[in-house]
């Protein structure tokens, strides 16, 4: 097994915790482990080989180094070492290179979401930053083999990224390690006198919140104890100058400072577990949390702790309180928090995380036997995928389709459409004439898709259709992801009877907070397309891999259909996975070519497209009611011609 980690020593911290147990339990079972850490330090002591890569330190935060080795270089190491199933802890940079250079070995990937980059880039104040991180968190995952997360809230987050095949897995404790046992009165007379600890332990930076214990200032008979370091700590000291900043501890003495508080407290908001929470209820601590991400699954309120509302903080000095000034409560407290956690030691979880293993190797086994593996891995389509073979081919779904509002070098009143570009590339692939029809309207539904628009697909025996469509359906009142999946199965089933190769194309939506109300429910959808591809064969444009088509530049000035930019993008995207030659630098050629399009429209939205469509909804219409196809027969597609033809007969 190779383990491959964003995060290693001599940096301690949660995820670098998590691989050295992790390690250690694998090297006990007699696993053959290779760890590959960013260096440039070397760590001799470990007692399994350990490859080093280049890295360098983040500016702001030098404990941190961010590892870059390069695919090629990992491709190697892995063709060298020949693992059976590659480990990724809490992957981003590093980890992206190593998912590359599995999938052109097709060696299984298990990825470890432990750090939730995507709030840590809003704490640092940069609302670009939480863009870019939530899209390449989506895409990571999405093409790893399979996710583990060790929470709910964690869980939650990728499933609102469109993420899938995820699996919850927890952390383990030491439990010899941490335990009431290790109270040490010399030590709390030496922090606080007779007064009662309140302790946190963990990483001084923005994202854990440290600051908000201000709000415990001025309890009477407390002393506020810092275990930890990180970029925070100087201006925590002027903030706080009352507690007692005691740095990084590690091994018997940070187990001997947890055990040693009265009270243990975790402000931060964005952990996807909470390592910290678990010693503390370990070591017989009580402990009070906020009631978000990982410490939700972690404390169970009233009986071994509290959680306070978020961002509460009069709640959170009011739980403190309560503990500090009930002695019998604190006991009864920690002697539920001690035995709560009994069951979760490293072993038992290194056994389910070995499963996990098991079950990534399955997943690959089916993802390789898909046979446009290309479509589902996008990056590896041009060395896998043939010229493109066919002759006929026929679009289906609703106005994204059918090209609403892509009005490029088209008469007013007319639109082009993704389609229509990809079958102008793919006429350019061939020798012989290629047909093209459209039968998709706007305001479409799956309903249409498995009646009339299938009939008249099976009456002109295409040699490939794509499909897209479900968006309608989805944005409903009462969408049943689900139930909509099972009608385009059947429909695909009976394209496939009929000979024709299938183009499945994933729905999406805009990067816009009114439409993340539907993201669950598109998650779930798209998740049944692609078992749908594996099932039948299909080619699979899977639009979550190219968060790009979210971007508020690709998306009409109607807010919910493509301008011409989008419909490039998407028709280039789809392209690729059909195996045209050059796709992508056609398609940065033509966005060239074309960037002067895209004009604002006149009027404003509120009357131009809202209202308009409120009064369609009112009176029980919409607006494809009455529209027919645009192109319910053949055209025909000239190889070097951008006109088009009625075909004759």
């Amino acid at each position: 097994m190779l383990l491959l980690t964003e995060s290693f020593l001599p940096h301690m911290n949660g995820v670098t915790n998590s691989v050295l147990r992790v390690v250690e339990e694998l090297a006990l079972r007699g696993d053959d482990i290779l760890v590959v850490a960013p260096g440039p330090d070397s760590h001799p002591s470990l007692e399994v080989p350990v490859e080093l890569v280049r890295s360098f330190p983040l500016p702001q935060y030098p404990q941190v180094r961010v590892a870059v080795a390069g695919s090629r270089r990992l491709v190697e190491l892995m063709r060298r070492y020949r693992p059976d199933v590659i480990h990724l802890a809490s992957p981003f940079v590093l980890g992206w290179q190593a998912l590359v250079a599995a999938d052109t070995l097709n060696i299984p990937t298990v990825a470890i979401y432990q750090t939730d980059v995507i709030a840590y880039a809003q704490k640092y104040g940069l609302p670009r930053g939480r863009a870019l991180a939530a899209s390449h968190t989506a895409r990571l995952h999405r093409r790893a083999t399979l996710t583990l997360a060790p929470s709910t809230a964690a869980i939650a987050r990728l499933e609102s990224l469109g993420v899938d095949r995820v699996r919850r897995w927890g952390r383990g404790v030491d439990a010899r390690q941490f335990r009431p046992e290790r109270r040490s009165d010399p030590l709390r007379e030496r922090l606080a006198g007779g007064a009662l600890i309140v302790g946190y332990v963990g990483r001084l930076a923005p994202e854990k919140q440290v600051a908000d214990l201000a709000a415990l200032r001025g309890i009477p008979g407390m002393r506020l104890v810092i275990v930890g370091d990180g970029p925070d700590r100087a201006a925590l000291q002027r903030a706080l100058p009352e507690a007692a900043f005691l740095g990084h501890l590690s091994g018997t003495a940070l187990a001997e400072a947890v055990a040693s508080f009265d009270v243990f407290v975790h402000p931060g908001e964005s952990e996807t577990f909470g390592q910290t929470i678990q010693e503390a209820l370990a070591s017989g601590t009580p402990v009070v949390a906020t009631g978000a991400g990982g410490p939700v699954d972690l404390v169970r309120s009233s009986v071994d702790g509290w959680l306070y509302r978020p961002g509460d903080l009069g709640d959170l000095r009011a739980r403190v309180e309560d503990l500090l000034g009930d002695h019998a409560k604190r006991r009864a407290f920690g002697a539920a928090a001690r035995e709560g956690v009994a069951s979760r030691t490293w072993e038992a979880l290194t056994v389910d995380l070995v499963t996990h293993y098991e079950q990534a190797a399955r997943l690959r086994a089916i993802d390789d036997a898909l046979p446009a593996r290309a479509a589902v891995r996008p990056e590896l389509s041009e060395a896998s995928v043939a010229r493109p073979r066919w002759s006929r081919y026929v679009a289906l779904g609703d106005s994204i389709t059918e090209g609403l509002c892509d009005t490029s070098r088209m008469p007013a009143g007319e639109f082009r459409g993704w389609a229509e570009r990809l079958a102008m590339l793919l006429a350019h692939e061939r020798v012989q004439p290629f047909r093209f029809a459209n039968l998709a309207v706007r305001s479409r539904k799956v309903a249409d898709l498995t009646g009339a628009q299938l009939d008249r697909t099976l009456e002109l025996r295409p040699d490939l259709v794509s499909v897209l469509i479900g968006a309608n359906d989805l944005v409903g009142p009462s969408a049943d992801p689900d139930l909509l999946a099972a009608q385009v199965d059947a429909a695909v089933a009976r394209l496939r009877e009929c000979g024709a190769d299938v183009l499945l194309v994933t729905p999406f939506l805009p990067r816009r907070r009114t439409a993340m109300i539907f993201a669950r429910r598109f998650a779930r959808y798209n998740a049944l397309l692609r078992g749908i591809a594996r099932r039948h064969g299909c080619l699979l444009l899977d639009v979550e891999a190219h968060p790009a088509i979210g971007e508020h530049d690709m998306w009409a000035d109607d807010k919910v259909h493509l301008r011409s930019r989008g419909h490039r993008f998407l028709a280039y995207r789809a392209a690729e996975v059909l195996g045209v030659r050059d796709a992508e630098a056609l398609g940065e050629l033509d966005a060239v070519l074309h960037s002067d399009e895209d004009l604002p429209a006149p009027g404003s939205w509120l009357a131009r497209d809202a209202l308009p469509w409120v009064w369609r909804r009112l009176r029980g219409r919409t607006a494809g009611d009455g529209r027919v196809a645009k192109h319910d027969d053949y055209v025909l597609v000239p190889r070097k011609r951008r006109t088009r033809t009625r075909q004759p007969g």
